[in-house]
């Protein structure tokens, strides 16, 4: 069967947007309406001819309505394969008469959750009757149509279905219906159990966007938002200009935002992101003196760079920035002199994302492999956690020590293997990805070196710095190196077997250590 009229239509609904108007439409086209409790009411209020469900099952709504629709005449309605004979006799012999609608969305469980209910209002919040509905409807496709989003309401509100549009319904159903399990296992879980990592991982995430394509033109991907509250991130921000934002885009103005949320609190801060590694971060007493600072560790990777900014945007910084090919810049704001500087650049992405995220936020960190997925509760170790601990015979000065803390949050967004010099709250090398620590310091230092011919400086920014490295150093070569380079400090998690190497070279060079104990391994 292909076009079914709809004679018998089941409404019950929590979100009762939209639903006297679906039910006139109905009504019009003489459709026999059945509804439970607050939807029935609603209807009756606008003047609707509606059944209670309580007629139709012969039992009255029952146990503060957790007891409504779980009877035979209400799925024996819905499961009914209407041209078999045996159903068609049962129906018949037992009175139950066809089901042809089922308009349906559940409680609120996830909006109970967000506001900080209580354990037993959560549970009550725990739809069973609905859900029970929604399958039974949209495993019989072939005869009822089953609608859970107001925004299909319509589709049905001339009286009849086709078979392609109760196919597309009963995805939808199931997709609905899985993700509000999800949910609530989740709540049970992670609140309710206290599971880091339970036996199943149950997930749900709704499609946003779909890109044009994914890291390369050949892969397709789309941006796919949590469920439940909402977030605070890349993925929310709002884009007041620009074209549409590209994968790549998404992944790297997602590490600049993480980066300048570690400086959320701070003085301002602008961070500057080429394919997921930072080129540039620079604090300073503006926005545009931290922008300067951050262009000048390095001003070719800036090109066709990602900006991120812990302040409101102005319109002198969005000039400064307007003035090299950027691909996206994010801010928690920007006033109208900043919007209209960028708006003669309509390529350019900007993004606003309000509060920036709490860069000590609880989490999962997932990455696909082949075969399954990694999980990991995510990095939120911050200067906070620290128990810095001076392993040297010469204790840092206050400015080494301020460098060692900046250089510090910076490597923990670098890619592995990490170093970072960092003098007077800006990066003056960042060492990226190589396979060995001592080729991150040579090339971080070699940068340096690149940024001061081009500004035209008396000597890199290296000389006189904090040099940070993400994990310890095995090995004294990796340490030299960062002394070549002129660096007179160093912070790195130590743990390894050959520390004692390692501080005996950094007393020998006058340096000063602080150890961290923590690494910040990113790959």
């Amino acid at each position: 069967m292909t076009s079914i009229p709809i004679r018998r239509a089941l409404l019950s609904v929590s979100d009762k947007t939209g639903i006297v108007d679906l039910g006139r439409a109905l009504a019009a086209k003489g459709v026999d309406l059945v509804s439970t409790g607050g939807t029935a009411k609603a209807l009756r209020d606008a003047g609707l001819d509606v059944r209670d469900i309580s007629d139709l099952t012969g039992f009255p709504e029952m146990m503060d309505g957790r007891v409504k629709t779980l009877h035979p005449m209400v799925h024996g309605g819905l499961l009914a394969v209407r041209d078999h004979p045996e159903h068609a006799a049962a129906m018949t012999e037992h009175g139950i008469g066809a089901i042809d609608l089922v308009v349906v969305n559940l409680y609120p469980f996830e909006a109970t959750v967000a506001k900080g209910a209580e354990r037993d209002e959560v549970i009550e919040n725990i739809d069973i009757g609905g859900p029970s509905m929604v399958r039974s409807a949209a495993k019989n496709h072939a005869y009822v149509a089953i609608v859970t989003d107001p925004a299909d309401y319509a589709l049905i509100e001339a009286g009849e279905t086709t078979l392609d549009q109760r196919r597309m319904l009963a995805a939808k159903a199931y997709a609905a219906t899985a993700a509000y399990d999800s949910a609530i296992a989740q709540w049970f879980a992670f609140a309710d159990q206290g599971e880091r990592f339970p036996a199943t991982l149950p997930l749900a995430f709704t499609r946003g966007d779909e890109l044009r394509y994914g890291e390369n033109p050949h892969q397709s991907a789309a941006l796919y938002l949590p469920r439940g509250p909402r977030a605070n991130g890349i993925a929310q921000a709002a884009q007041v200009q620009g074209k549409a934002l590209s994968y790549n885009n998404y992944n790297d103005a997602d590490a600049a935002l993480e980066l300048v949320s570690e400086f959320r609190d701070g003085p301002p801060t602008v961070v500057i992101v080429k394919h997921a590694n930072p080129c540039g971060v620079a604090t300073g007493e503006t926005l545009i003196e931290a922008y300067r600072a951050a262009f000048a560790c390095d001003t070719v990777s800036a090109f066709g760079g990602i900006v991120a900014v812990n302040r409101p945007l102005d319109g002198e910084t969005a000039r400064a920035i307007s003035e090299i090919f950027t691909e996206v810049v994010a801010a928690p704001d920007a006033d109208e002199e900043a919007k209209a500087v960028f708006a003669a650049k309509k390529n350019l992405r900007l993004l606003l994302t309000g509060e920036l995220p709490d860069p000590a936020r609880p989490g999962l960190a997932i990455k696909s492999i082949a075969g399954g997925l990694l999980v990991q509760s995510r990095d939120g170790g911050t200067l906070a956690d620290l128990d810095l601990k001076v392993v040297t015979k010469r204790q840092p000065t206050d400015r080494e020590l301020a460098d060692c803390r900046f250089a510090w949050t910076v490597a923990k967004h670098v890619k592995s293997n990490a170093i970072v010099y960092a003098k007077d709250g800006a990066t003056a090398g960042v060492g990226a990805g190589q396979m060995n620590r001592l080729e991150s310091a040579r090339i971080a230092a070699w940068k340096a070196r690149d940024a001061a011919e081009k500004a035209g400086w008396a000597e890199p920014r290296t000389i006189g710095s904090a040099v940070a490295s993400d994990a310890f150093f095995p090995f004294a070569d990796g340490l030299l190196a960062a002394v070549e380079a002129g660096a007179t400090a160093v912070i790195q998690p130590g743990g390894s077997i050959r520390d004692d190497e390692v501080i005996a070279a950094a007393d020998e060079a006058g340096l000063a250590m602080v150890f961290t104990g923590m690494r910040h391994f990113r790959h």
